[in-house]
């Protein structure tokens, strides 16, 4: 080929290429599905090889075919789900309802009519939306224009998250509760991870519940992603660490004084995958699919699976996830990992669970094609030479017992034009007794073990390869020893010499390669430290208050921001600082003033973390009204006189400094807000302000019933600029500026 001809020929896939591949199915679609508003007429929403795949595996029903394809073509309705532990969600859920939806009604853009949002009839409490509307008319429509900024708005501060409706189903079918230790193995970019820390906070008068969520991925870029996720729900129980998930380490806990494996109530197990799901969305996937994505990909779902099985606790429950309708990527996993487990895991029937969701039940019979369309139905048909691309794990079992005994009819396929959605297939599994290569009875000093029958590797991946990997060696049982003899051994193995008391420090390079970032150390404040007398005795902080779990991130220097954990998270920090990379935990709730000492205290209320200290705060406390609150909300530096009497009077004599703003609503007005609040606030010298970020101030007066757009923002009518949120020391702007407000 020619020079010119080969220029023109990269010319013409450069202009076709609507977007990067890295916008990859599993990353949660990043893009915003950017192949719809970029309007690309010459990608043909066509793939013959695709078509004849899944018809010759019929996971459609007969005659729904047609349908099927049609609604694959079809942009993804825009989905919202209100974050449900949030004690005004239900005031949000009234705002939606009798404003903003009832503005869409006998609305037409472009042509088109707008259908009122509907709630999911398969999701709890009318917490979850969808609407005919893609996510380009929201974006570029002038009478959607209120509709989206209260939706950009509302996700920023993590009262709504903007969420595919099928990525709901996995949390829900986990079914976790406040006391349980939840693993998310493949967190990123963290919606399923935020509803998991909804279900922890169901009871929003408990500040600690006694669970946590430790949200792991692979990727330490989008760990980070992760972080700014779950910081919108400002909670003490959630660690964000940064590891491969098939080989992620064993963690322990302290148990009254003994080093204990932590075990896992609940494991996510949303695994990466070829997401053909998701081509209503990631319009490349049109083009690019293959079934050699799925051959590939198999082996890692599979060992991620069973590092998942592994780690979880005897009658705890796994979900398994993809956004992907292929069996060699669904069932081929789930079938091969019951098949290991030999009876220690089973599928769980969960057909009653979600009444409303409509799905398909799980294969039992299923073929492997290669992607130039040969087909095997057997792993004994396979050529030696494909057998490094085919593996006998893609199959499903020979034995037409113990198929049936796997009842792999019970895993849930979802089909997009059955209600509207993406494509999706969960399986949920239950764990009833330890797995057969951590069973076996530990050794006994001085005489030979019986063998239990034939050794299998450890945890194998599908190739019967072992997997052994650095950060393993010192966590794993080895084969052969229960799980209470590898317990003492790590106990052994811990070395004390190098840790400071309460310091979580990054793990030794030597043991472990650290990729992205260095982290800070994680400190926790030593209980006879200077630092929080004067912070006990200025917030009159109640005995029960938890202080052994605050921690910063310096080592050495002045401490500027400090955190807190809940205990049972401080207690895995401080047992497992060289055998995981943690990326962040914990919830903002004080920060240092750069002239603080003046005040008696240093250090400031920080809003995020208000919720979680406010039950121990016994003074500083202002008990505001809803006008008091919209004064405050809307003007920079009001004087005490702007205040109702009430407020005023117990202001006018405090000590400069920080102080708590209380709302607490009144029954007996049923048209006001329904729902307390709690504000941070600085009490200057003659006037005060709030210290709350900007989209939450937007929140807190639209449920009060103001509607804030950009344009007043503009204008002064709430403070765009960041100092709301900024952690230096608050000045008290008295003079030309208050007069100027």
């Amino acid at each position: 080929m020619g020079r010119r001809s080969r220029g023109r020929r990269l010319q013409q896939q450069q202009q076709q290429r609507p977007g990067s591949a890295e916008d990859g199915a599993e990353d949660g679609g990043k893009r915003n599905g950017a192949g719809w508003e970029g309007g690309y007429p010459e990608i043909v929403k066509e793939n013959r090889l695709f078509e004849h795949y899944y018809q010759e595996l019929k996971i459609v029903p007969e005659g729904e075919w047609d349908q099927f394809m049609e609604a694959l073509r079809e942009p993804l309705p825009a989905t919202l789900r209100i974050t449900g532990y949030k004690s005004h969600a239900k005031e949000i859920l009234h705002c939606l309802k009798n404003k903003y939806f009832k503005e869409l009604e006998d609305l037409e853009v472009d042509g088109q009519k707008v259908e009122v949002p509907q709630p999911l009839s398969w999701y709890p409490e009318e917490l979850a939306w969808h609407t005919n509307l893609s996510r380009k008319i929201l974006r570029k429509s002038p009478q959607l224009e209120k509709f989206h900024q209260f939706l950009v708005s509302e996700t920023e501060s993590g009262n709504i998250s903007r969420q595919e409706a099928v990525s709901m189903i996995p949390p829900l079918l986990l079914n976790a509760q406040p006391h349980h230790k939840i693993l998310d193995m493949c967190a990123a970019p963290g919606s399923k991870t935020t509803q998991l820390i909804e279900m922890l906070h169901a009871d929003m008068s408990v500040p600690f519940p006694e669970g946590f969520v430790i949200a792991n991925d692979v990727d330490n870029k989008r760990c980070y992603l992760l972080v700014h996720q779950a910081k919108r729900l400002s909670s003490p129980c959630i660690m964000v660490v940064n590891h491969d998930a098939s080989c992620i380490p064993r963690l322990q806990m302290d148990v009254n004084g003994k080093k204990e494996i932590l075990f896992y109530d609940r494991i996510l197990c949303d695994v990466p995958c070829s997401g053909d799901g998701t081509m209503r969305k990631n319009i490349d996937v049109w083009k690019k699919w293959s079934t050699l994505n799925s051959l590939q990909l198999h082996g890692l779902q599979l060992r991620i699976a069973t590092r998942g099985a592994e780690q979880l606790v005897e009658g705890g429950r796994m979900v398994y996830s993809t956004c992907s309708l292929n069996p060699i990527e669904d069932e081929a996993v789930i079938a091969s990992l019951l098949e290991k487990s030999e009876g220690a895991l089973e599928l769980a029937d969960v057909s009653s669970e979600l009444p409303g969701l409509k799905w398909m039940p799980g294969l039992t019979q299923w073929k492997v094609m290669t992607k130039d369309g040969q087909w095997f139905a057997a792993w004994g048909d396979v050529p030696h030479s494909r057998h490094t691309h085919i593996r006998p794990t893609m199959f499903p079992p020979k034995d037409p017992e113990k198929s049936q005994a796997m009842h792999l009819e019970r895993c849930l396929r979802i089909l997009p034009h059955h209600q509207n959605t993406g494509g999706f297939f969960v399986a949920v599994l239950v764990k009833k007794s330890s797995m057969p290569w951590n069973k076996r009875p530990p050794k006994l000093q001085g005489e030979s073990a019986e063998p239990r029958g034939p050794v299998q590797p450890g945890p194998a991946d599908p190739m019967g390869r072992s997997v052994s990997h650095p950060l393993e060696l010192e966590s794993k049982p080895a084969a052969g020893v229960s799980d209470t003899e590898a317990t003492e051994r790590a106990e052994n193995l811990e070395t004390d010499g190098n840790k400071k008391d309460g310091v979580c420090g990054p793990p030794p390079s030597k043991k472990m390669k650290l990729f992205g970032f260095k982290e800070d150390p994680f400190v926790f404040i030593p209980e006879d430290d200077p630092l929080f007398p004067p912070i006990q005795k200025f917030y009159a902080l109640g005995p029960s208050f938890p202080k052994m779990n605050l921690l910063t991130r310096t080592v050495e220097g002045k401490r500027r921001q400090l955190y807190m954990v809940s205990k049972e998270l401080r207690n895995v920090l401080l047992n497992n600082s060289e055998r995981v990379k943690v990326i962040n935990t914990g919830v903002k709730v004080w920060c240092r003033n750069n002239s603080g000492e003046e005040f008696d205290c240093a250090f400031r209320l920080a809003q995020e973390g208000i919720y979680t200290l406010y039950p121990f705060i016994n003074s500083r406390i202002v008990t505001v009204s809803m006008e008091d609150v919209k004064i405050l909300l809307t003007q920079e530096n009001p004087f005490f006189r702007k205040l109702s009497s009430e407020a005023y009077g117990q202001v006018k004599d405090m000590a400069k400094g920080s102080v708590v703003l209380k709302y607490e609503p009144d029954p007996t007005k049923p048209d006001t807000l329904q729902c307390p609040i709690v504000l941070c606030g600085w009490r200057g010298k003659a006037s005060i302000r709030t210290f709350v970020p900007k989209n939450e101030r937007l929140h807190y007066l639209r449920m009060m019933g103001l509607e804030v757009l950009a344009e007043k923002k503009k204008e002064g009518a709430v403070p765009t600029s960041e100092s709301a949120a900024s952690p230096g020391a608050p000045e008290d702007k008295v003079g030309a500026e208050q007069g100027a407000e």
